[in-house]
């Protein structure tokens, strides 16, 4: 009796090995079975699948692998968009990080430059301060014989050259009367040729000798030719109150 056969396919004996070897690769377009008999046993048969069914199998897998490279692609094109967006984003903090170094620096800058200029200010007005509170400290002296006995007074305190305002003005008015332009013109110095000159009549030698810097060079200046009298009278007689005559 016959085996029962389904349409399309026949059953195999036992002793038949059924192979099929198939080549696919992506884009692949055909597959490829064939039946190797084995220990072939007399009166049994062998038959190739149909052309229908391996033309299925391939249009399949030709589809698999599409589908599968079609998968890898986007997959590539998606880790790709993701490391130029990483690299964009990092660009993107380095640079914001330089302009806020940026601008923190010029911000340094600025707030230096500023404080420097109101420093420099505080110092300018500091200086006008003081010279204005110098100016007003400065004493105004009179220009008369009492003003200028004053003003050579605070030189010679300056200079500790002794000497009190009665010391000097008994000696003013004995040898001058209070003329700054006084000479004497017949005593020996004005034979010698250096008559006496001034509020206390001093020789030009001895002006020279004694003249106190910040003073005019001038024996006829009232306040040059006291301060210069008083430190010669200081050094030879310790002080212009000692003095009670000529000397």
């Amino acid at each position: 009796m016959s085996a029962s056969r389904t349409p399309g396919f026949r059953r195999m004996s036992k002793t038949h090995k059924f192979s099929i070897a198939g080549v696919a690769a992506v884009g692949a377009s055909a597959l490829a079975f064939s039946l190797v008999p084995g220990n072939a046993v007399a009166g049994t048969e062998t038959q190739a699948a149909p052309a229908s069914e391996v033309a299925w199998s391939t249009t399949v897998d030709t589809a698999k692998a599409t589908a599968l490279q079609t998968s890898i692609a986007e997959q590539n094109a998606f880790t790709a968009a993701q490391t130029k967006a990483a690299a964009q984003a990092k660009a993107q903090a380095a640079a914001n990080a330089k302009a806020a170094k940026a601008q923190a620096a010029a911000q340094a800058k600025a707030k230096a430059v500023a404080a420097a200029k109101a420093e420099a200010a505080a110092k300018k007005r500091a200086l006008e301060q003081a010279a204005s509170r110098a100016a007003a400290r400065k004493p105004v002296y009179a220009n008369n014989l009492d003003g200028w006995i004053r003003e050579a007074l605070d030189i010679m305190k300056k200079h500790n050259i002794p000497g009190t305002y009665h010391g000097i003005h008994k000696n003013v008015m004995r040898e001058s009367s209070g003329n700054p332009r006084a000479i004497n013109n017949w005593d020996i110095n004005a034979v010698n040729g250096v008559p006496s000159k001034g509020l206390l009549q001093v020789i030009k030698p001895t002006f020279d000798a004694y003249h106190v810097p910040g003073t005019a060079k001038d024996q006829y200046d009232p306040v040059a030719n006291i301060v210069a009298a008083c430190n010669y009278a200081a050094d030879r007689y310790g002080t212009i109150d000692n003095v009670n005559s000529a000397y």
